[in-house]
């Protein structure tokens, strides 16, 4: 697949780096807080981890990830375009005593890594804010080895919700690019050649306060986002594809996820 525009790709890496910095402290935060008590990680459970993986995540944000999967592989690498982010996943990380982890800063289209070099690489939650999904995937499928697997988890709309899904996210989030529906996740791989092995759907449910919490659009966004949502949850409608609605007098919002697997050939 033919990449997008140099320019595109620069304008949007700004705007995640521009939001991520800001969103950095209160995201890790978020993170903290829906970690206790811990849950069953369903991408994990996939990976089905041992200790002689080496696994990398790219866009690994705040190193939820990385730090879960750490201590049951020998070796992991994680990857972000924001060095803030690093920031906070290197503390995550020293609190709890994991060491076996690598901060790397980088573009996802442009990995700083040799071929073949992980039995597994995952992206979560990162899809979304990517200037070029499809050169995201084959980077992805370039530094993992041959037989090496490949997770995708990201926010995934169903499709005749996708255009309002993105737009009041946008609006929340200026760094939101676009979240892909199920079927054009896997159409990535198949573009790409690689084998599907692994298709899991969930989603994950917060109060609408916390997420903007995390949110740092133009002045006075936020309070149209909370009057757009709660207009929503008012109709039953679910018109933005979040499931919208009011529990004991907070808003609360519905993110529908999607996992795909490959396999590296």
């Amino acid at each position: 697949m033919i990449g997008q525009d140099t320019g595109q790709n620069a304008g949007q890496n700004a705007r995640v780096l521009d939001q991520f910095t800001r969103q950095a402290e209160p995201y890790a935060e978020l993170v903290s807080a829906r970690q206790s008590p811990p849950k069953s990680d369903p991408l994990v459970d996939l990976i089905a981890p041992h200790s002689g993986l080496r696994v990398l995540d790219v866009g690994c944000g705040t190193g939820q990830f990385a730090v879960t999967i750490a201590p049951l592989v020998a070796e992991v690498v994680g990857l972000d375009l924001t060095p803030a982010m690093l920031e906070q996943a290197q503390e995550h990380a020293d609190r709890v005593g994991v060491d076996n982890i690598r901060w790397m800063t980088a573009d996802s289209i442009a990995l700083p890594l040799a071929d073949g070099m992980f039995d597994v690489v995952v992206s979560r939650s990162m899809f979304h804010h990517a200037a070029d999904p499809a050169a995201t995937l084959a980077e992805m499928r370039r530094v993992c080895a041959t037989d090496g697997r490949i997770f995708v988890s990201d926010l995934s709309p169903v499709p005749s919700r996708g255009p309002a899904f993105d737009a009041i996210e946008l609006l929340r989030d200026p760094s939101h690019k676009h979240a892909l529906p199920m079927e054009e996740l896997r159409m990535l791989g198949q573009e790409e050649g690689l084998p599907e092995i692994a298709l899991r759907t969930g989603a994950t449910s917060l109060p609408l306060e916390t997420v903007l919490a995390t949110s740092f659009p133009s002045d006075g966004m936020l309070d149209h986002v909370r009057a757009l949502l709660a207009r929503d949850a008012s109709m039953g409608a679910d018109i933005f594809g979040l499931k919208v609605e009011m529990r004991e007098r907070a808003l609360w919002v519905t993110y529908p996820t999607t996992i795909v697997g490959w396999r590296a050939i």
